[in-house]
């Protein structure tokens, strides 16, 4: 996509109702809509309020910091298993209902290695189906049928955030709460687009180190969240 058709509004806040693609203007181009949004006729318009939001090469969104998760496919989710069927495991990722995960959908999937996941059970995933007039499906494997990272987050600590700060986190260049933290500390991290973070590291106060910088690094600046990440750091020293 030429930015000379990239929507005029990226980053700035917008209302239901405003119009901030008209398709006629894109030729043939192809882009895909997040939460947020819709198609009406020719033109994309804006269902909810928030900050408009556009990743590399076509996906157009709309942040807002609520704790409720609207699925959405592509979305990398962390899930709670909360029951097991003959087909599917129940899985909550905050959304509206629960998520269903395909006991075959892990890479190299079959019926004789179906993975025995008990009831709470923390997932890293992927969102494959999302529509209004079904539970959304999930799936343990990248687009290229890889497990890749996703699967059980074992060890560590998992806490819920707003999703907006969990998009802030995922963003790109590396936002700088984790910025700072990386250069000070040895942690492993997995960021839900639902809200959900899970952070391993060595020692149980790093563990709570990392976490209480990314809570409280939501309405920082980033000046401000690298300043909050020294103070931090010398009060484990």
């Amino acid at each position: 996509m030429s930015s000379t058709s990239k929507s005029t509004f990226i980053d700035e806040l917008v209302v239901p109702g405003d119009v901030i693609l008209d398709l006629e203007k894109l030729e043939s181009e192809t882009i895909k809509l997040g939460d947020g949004l819709r198609q009406d006729c020719d033109v994309i318009t804006v269902t909810k309020a928030g900050r408009l939001r556009f990743l590399k090469p076509n996906k157009y969104w709309v942040e807002s910091s609520h704790k409720r998760y609207v699925p959405c496919v592509g979305d990398t989710v962390l899930g709670i298993v909360v029951d097991s069927k003959a087909d599917n495991f129940l899985v909550n990722i905050k959304a509206p209902v629960l998520a269903l995960l395909p006991v075959l959908a892990f890479e190299g999937g079959t019926r004789r290695n179906i993975p025995k996941y008990e009831m709470g059970t923390l997932l890293y995933l992927r969102v494959v189906k999302a529509n209004n007039n079904m539970n959304p499906e999930l799936s343990c494997m990248d687009a290229s049928g890889k497990a890749a990272e996703f699967g059980p987050l074992k060890d560590g600590c998992m806490f819920e955030t707003s999703t907006g700060l969990a998009r802030m986190l995922l963003s790109s260049p590396t936002c700088p709460v984790l910025e700072a933290l990386g250069k000070k500390l040895s942690f492993e991290i997995a960021i839900g687009l639902n809200g959900r973070v899970w952070v391993n590291a060595p020692s149980p106060a790093a563990v709570i180190l990392v976490s209480n910088a990314i809570v409280s690094s939501e309405t920082l600046t980033g000046v401000q969240q690298k300043i909050m990440v020294d103070k931090l750091m010398q009060r484990l020293q």
